[in-house]
């Protein structure tokens, strides 16, 4: 999918397409286009905190990133099984999300 975000000049308003290539493209609200950027926000700061993930042997996928700015994410590999995985989550995925994005509220494990 490819993202292409502009002003619309004359109903002076913030304006998102979203083009996919199998099914067509559409347009979307500025509220929508608010979750679309602070999605791909979440997504660029969770591909720096990857790599200390995998180190261990774990990993972090993104589920979802609620309007409200709850960041749900599933912890992988030995993430997912280890006893440390809660203060992972929260000193040190969610820390990171806040510091670099501060309209996450909080980081949840799904």
């Amino acid at each position: 999918m490819w993202y292409f975000c502009g002003r619309n000049v004359a109903r002076e308003r913030m304006i998102c397409i979203i083009i996919n290539p199998v099914t067509g493209w559409y347009t979307m609200s500025e509220s929508v286009h608010r979750e679309v950027i602070m999605t791909e926000k979440v997504r660029e700061a969770l591909n720096g905190i990857r790599p200390m993930l995998q180190r261990d042997g774990g990993d972090v996928e993104l589920v979802e990133v609620t309007p409200d700015g709850t960041v749900k994410v599933r912890l992988k590999g030995a993430c997912g099984t280890c006893p440390m995985s809660t203060m992972t989550l929260k000193s040190g995925i969610e820390a990171r999300l806040k510091e670099q994005i501060p309209e996450i509220k909080e980081v949840v494990s799904v």
